[in-house]
């Protein structure tokens, strides 16, 4: 398991869960140490989920329930940009994060919180004034998006939908 399915498990245990869940728990699930859980809720918080740690555990904000879930995408020109973003708000989620991965850094993140054609018309201008900070321009197209979703049926036909338009990444 990557560290990326290692967050996606942890959004799914937390959006299930009735209680608080403490780090150590999930780390026993996880077969991972308790500090990589740690590590792993603070990089999901600066990705934009809202979880609370309580004295008893980690658990979703009342507002973050839904299904939370990672697509691997590529597209290579700014109308596919916009067409694979549009399809995520669209159908009903929110482009939380993109990730790529770099060889120097490993894993670089940035904070999207696109949940309307509004705002990725405001992410599709910006990034036309400044293409050369794009993080997907480092990798040839290819990224990773978190998206939140109202339900995992919502996360599939947005899955679905990408694959329709040739925008999800496939292993050649």
């Amino acid at each position: 398991m990557n560290s990326a399915q290692r967050r996606e498990a942890i959004m799914t245990r937390l959006t299930g869960a009735e209680e608080p869940l403490s780090a150590s728990l999930l780390a026993a699930e996880l077969g991972v140490s308790r500090q990589i859980v740690v590590g792993d809720v603070a990089l999901l918080r600066a990705a934009g989920t809202q979880i609370d740690a309580t004295p008893r555990g980690y658990q979703l904000h009342p507002e973050a329930k839904g299904y939370t879930g990672i697509l691997a995408c590529a597209h290579r020109t700014a109308d596919e940009m916009r067409e694979e973003l549009y399809t995520v708000v669209d159908q009903g989620g929110v482009v939380l994060d993109v990730a790529v991965e770099n060889p120097l850094y490993g894993e670089l993140r940035g904070n999207l919180n696109l949940a309307s054609r509004y705002d990725v018309d405001n992410f599709i201008r910006q990034a036309a004034q400044t293409p050369e900070c794009l993080l997907s321009r480092m990798t040839g197209g290819v990224h990773l998006h978190t998206l939140r979703c109202p339900d995992q049926a919502t996360f599939e036909r947005i899955r679905n939908a990408l694959d329709a338009k040739g925008l999800l990444y496939k292993k050649e």
